[in-house]
């Protein structure tokens, strides 16, 4: 696909594949086949003789003889030029094409087209180029050889040349322009194929700086639980990568909220020693509750590091396990590692990440580096993202959390205060989410300065802070030790653990995403305390919000979010919008996927 004349055609179309080019199907056909009969209600193409014409109120009506039949069919021109009157002359033959229609008992065609060349159907594309350079892609492209090169099996690039070089509409299509099932099958499926094969071309694997084989023994034996399989199947694919003398690890553990996740990158910590390992956390406060568990449940002979802008805590130089901020990428003297993980890796910058990779990188050599994610992401976009990056689901929890979520609305509020006081008096704690930060008149809800006064006059311990306030982790420290009342915005949604916290109330949270609303809910229970997940609206008839509400598995909750929104993509950090495609439905199309991903794990 690299015709000089060609290229800079693909360039505007922005194709990168041969597939790419197949998909772009026609949006129409032009069906000039000859029809020996005439059918009312029909598009056709005939061949005819003018018997008669004449003009009216300037219409130009002209009187034809159907070939093949004998049949006569009035046709009118509404706005006839010179060109009509000279070519539908008296006793001249023609092709034409039109709806055939009855009119006070006569056949007619109105306003009907001459065509020059019959017998064939003609596709029709709609694409940046001209068309006819397009046809010319396709007609040197698109051919069976090419085709089959691509992987594709017989009926899959049948199904596409019926598509592009049709014989019969009836091939392709059920009625009105609708696909038939089969071809609609070929188009999900090389859509898939298609995209799987590009990630996987765009992997690049390289040796690793050391080969880790620590063991986990002692580690897992001294825990004071029980792993969950899933946390155990993680650690299990990590450790074959590690141990991989020739590609350095790639990939990626998202797990739900609350699934155990930390203890998947401790015993990476493990399996790394007596080589060092890095990770890299959005907030100081998320580095310092890993690096509280990290002292917590490590071997004491593994030397832990804490390297953050509010705080730092060990030697980095001379540490085993280096956990820290951003603030890691700007040590000039931060030492080399084999093993780079980045937690909740979406809130990094993708430039952040590669200079954190590039920072311990040895030559040619590349450290091991595993991504660690709490938004999970639907399996089928797992499937899919497995052909870049390798990827590992911890889809359940060490523990069922017991939490109610329940859609309410102005008229709940006086029972909501009752049982938020309720929760105060047994010293648990409260968290109220507002939309906005300031006053809006484009959002019907009000804001957390707005509200601050109504919460801060009838309950002690009230707390507040957002996404701008440049004392929001102090404020949450000091909120976790003494505070009853938090409000905030979405800036708790990933980050400091509150265990007393048992009541969220989400204002407006239908202007928010499920996974969003799902990482918001996985503040409260973490201890297993019955709690509660109020959805503040003005309309409580919210369908969505109504499924969300009885949906508790953080990997339904993506799936169920593909329903509403389009899929993201978790490789390069944009959780809201990704990859669109036009026939594969990633919320129900799993089977197509998995024999896409499966073909293209055999190339």
């Amino acid at each position: 696909m690299d015709l000089p004349e060609s290229k800079e055609l693909f360039s505007k179309l922005k194709i990168y594949t041969l597939l790419d080019l197949a998909l772009i199907v026609p949006t129409s056909y032009n069906d000039c086949r000859l029809s020996d009969s005439l059918e009312v209600g029909k598009v056709q193409t005939v061949e005819v003789r003018v018997i008669d014409s004449s003009t009216f109120h300037g219409k130009f009506r002209v009187t034809f003889e159907h070939i093949s039949t004998a049949r006569r069919i009035y046709a009118t021109f509404f706005k006839a030029t010179a060109y009509h009157y000279q070519k539908f002359t008296v006793g001249s033959r023609h092709y034409i094409q039109g709806k055939v229609e009855i009119y006070k008992g006569y056949l007619q065609i109105s306003q009907p087209r001459a065509i020059k060349e019959v017998g064939s159907i003609i596709p029709k594309y709609k694409t940046a180029i001209k068309e006819s350079e397009f046809k010319k892609l396709i007609q040197t492209y698109i051919t069976e050889a090419n085709l089959y090169n691509e992987g594709l099996d017989s009926f899959e690039v049948a199904s596409l040349l019926k598509l592009h070089f049709p014989a019969t509409l009836e091939d392709i299509y059920k009625h009105d322009g609708v696909y038939k099932d089969e071809i609609l099958s070929v188009l999900k499926f090389i859509e898939a194929y298609n995209h799987i094969k590009k990630l996987k071309n765009k992997r690049v694997d390289r040796e690793p700086i050391d080969i880790l084989d620590g063991s986990l023994n002692e580690f897992i034996a001294s825990l004071p639980f029980k792993l969950t399989d899933e946390q155990n199947q993680a650690i299990v694919d990590i450790q074959k990568d590690l141990q991989n003398p020739k590609k350095a690890t790639k990939r990626i553990v998202v797990g739900d909220v609350g699934s155990g996740k930390t203890m998947v990158i401790l015993a990476s910590v493990v399996m790394a020693y007596p080589k060092r390992a890095i990770l890299m956390a959005p907030t100081s406060i998320l580095a310092l509750q890993l690096y509280d568990e990290a002292i917590k449940h490590l071997p004491s002979y593994i030397r832990v590091a804490l390297v953050s802008q509010s705080s730092s805590k060990g030697d980095y130089r001379s540490a085993d396990f280096i956990i820290g901020t951003h603030a890691i990428l700007y040590k000039d003297d931060m030492p080399q590692a084999s093993l780079v993980m980045v937690d909740e890796q979406h809130r990094f910058g993708t430039q952040q990440r590669a200079m954190l990779e590039a920072m311990v990188s040895c030559e040619d050599k590349r450290p091991h580096y595993i991504q660690f994610s709490a938004t999970p992401i639907p399996r089928t976009q797992a499937m899919m993202d497995s052909a870049m990056v390798d990827v590992s689901l911890i889809t359940t929890t060490p523990f069922e959390k017991d939490v109610t979520t329940k859609v309410i609305s102005k008229s709940d509020f006086a029972p909501l205060l009752t049982h938020i006081q309720s929760e105060i008096e047994e010293n648990h704690q409260v968290l109220i989410i507002y939309p906005l930060v300031e006053p809006s008149q484009q959002i019907p809800y009000k804001s957390l300065q707005e509200s601050f006064e109504f919460w801060d006059s009838r309950f002690d311990g009230v707390y507040a802070t957002h996404g701008k306030d440049k004392d929001k982790e102090a404020v949450l420290l000091e909120f976790r030790e003494k505070g009853k009342i938090l409000l905030a915005t979405t800036v708790v949604e990933v980050g400091i653990s509150l265990p007393r916290l048992t009541l969220i109330v989400i204002v407006g949270a239908d202007r928010l995403g499920l996974a969003t609303l799902h990482q918001l809910r996985g503040r409260v229970g973490r201890n297993g305390l019955k709690s509660w997940c109020y959805l503040y609206v003005n309309d409580t008839k919210n369908q969505r919000l109504q499924k969300f509400c009885t949906t508790t598995n953080g990997f339904d909750i993506a799936r169920l979010d593909l329903e509403y929104r389009d899929s993201g993509d978790i490789l390069d950090g944009t959780i809201q919008s990704g990859q669109k495609f036009r026939w594969l439905d990633m919320a129900n199309d799993e089977e197509v996927i998995q024999k896409a991903k499966d073909r293209a794990t055999m190339l």
